[in-house]
């Protein structure tokens, strides 16, 4: 039974998957039989890296590749899977991710996800989309690129509506005026997506930048910090998910709505735990 490494994002899933397929199709294959075929001195070198106690170097990812039956786009595949998977930067991270997403197999396989990954690669599309909900709107980069806060080109907005159109975020209605084709869009409480992301990190640089545009009575930028125990935190993390689902039911009952409006929310540790 053959495992698609291209639907992957996580190199433990995929090996942990291939392995339990190979267990499945053949008593004879074991951890201790691909060590040896791949030539390693560990009987259990490949369950360690499943469980994340090892580390699947460079050299040794194309071993992999080779013991597992991978060859060409395949074999290429799962060595940036596994540069993407174990990057400790996010400068490593999104490199793997490029060589990933290049690969014609996994844009076949990944389609849907490439074309939110498009709504994402700039933080102006979305805001462009939700614009749209103004009733004057009107599909012309001229009317559109003034209008965003910062503003933007007229080659931007050009590129904005052609990737709505597109997708169908915006479409044309019988008297040629244009309206939104989906409701407001939440990325939900947590994705593994590198173009979401990169997705937060324009937003978070947006919020950033708004502490000099933006009078202070038009903007909110707080912060807390707080020691609080395991399940305190999950507690306001779940606050935190309802709190948005609600502003989105807020929006989307607006009669008259004017202008858009970016709302980030942040919730990280700054200690570890020490037993």
């Amino acid at each position: 039974m053959s495992v698609d490494v291209f639907r992957f994002h996580d190199l433990r899933e995929f090996l942990a998957a291939t392995y339990a397929a190979r267990k499945a199709g053949a008593r004879s294959f074991s951890f201790r039989s691909f060590s040896r075929r791949i030539g390693v001195k560990s009987p259990n070198h490949l369950k360690r890296v499943i469980d994340g106690e090892r580390r699947l170097t460079a050299e040794m990812a194309p071993r992999y590749a080779a013991g597992l039956g991978l060859k060409g786009e395949a074999a290429d595949y799962f060595c940036d899977l596994a540069r993407f998977s174990q990057a400790s930067t996010a400068a490593e991270k999104a490199s793997a991710w490029r060589s990933m997403t290049h690969s014609k197999r996994y844009r076949d396989a990944h389609a849907l996800e490439l074309k939110h990954a498009a709504y994402c690669s700039n933080w102006y599309i979305p805001a462009v989309c939700e614009l749209a909900c103004r009733p004057d709107f009107v599909a012309d980069p001229a009317w559109i690129a003034p209008r965003m806060l910062p503003p933007i080109e007229r080659s931007e907005a050009k590129q904005a509506l052609a990737v709505l159109f597109e997708l169908g975020f915006l479409v044309r209605t019988a008297e040629g005026a244009c309206r939104q084709g989906e409701p407001v869009l939440s990325t939900g409480p947590e994705t593994r997506g590198m173009h979401i992301r990169n997705y937060h990190r324009a937003m978070l640089e947006r919020a950033a930048e708004s502490m000099e545009l933006v009078p202070n009575t038009q903007r909110d930028i707080s912060s807390l910090t707080m020691c609080v125990s395991d399940r305190t935190l999950q507690q306001m993390k779940s606050r935190i998910q309802e709190f948005r689902k609600e502003l989105i039911g807020i929006a989307q009952q607006d009669e008259g709505p004017e202008r858009v409006v970016q709302f980030n929310f942040q919730l990280f540790p700054l200690s570890k735990k020490v037993p």
